[in-house]
């Protein structure tokens, strides 16, 4: 039962961590699509530069959001390992 609350919760931080990114580019993308429709631009390869640069943008700023999750996601992952091999 324990390995099926750490994979849901594995799963769940995931989820949460990756949602800011997905978000960015997800709009940027909306931003430029709407961009080229309007311009009659069909450059294909217009759409990635401006999302790389706001999904990097964006983990730059919840990098400190993301580390601290992270350590306190493997320090309970550490604590459980301790607690079944019953030291």
């Amino acid at each position: 039962m324990e390995f099926i609350e750490f994979s849901d919760k594995a799963l769940q931080l995931v989820l949460v961590l990756s949602l800011a990114p997905l978000l960015a580019s997800l709009i940027v993308g909306l931003a430029v699509s709407l961009f080229q429709a309007l311009t009659q631009i069909q450059e294909q390869t217009l759409t990635f530069v401006p999302k790389i640069i706001a999904v990097v943008v964006v983990i730059m700023l919840t990098s400190g959001l993301m580390l601290s999750a992270l350590s306190e996601f493997a320090i309970e992952c550490f604590n459980m390992i301790l607690k079944v091999s019953g030291k």
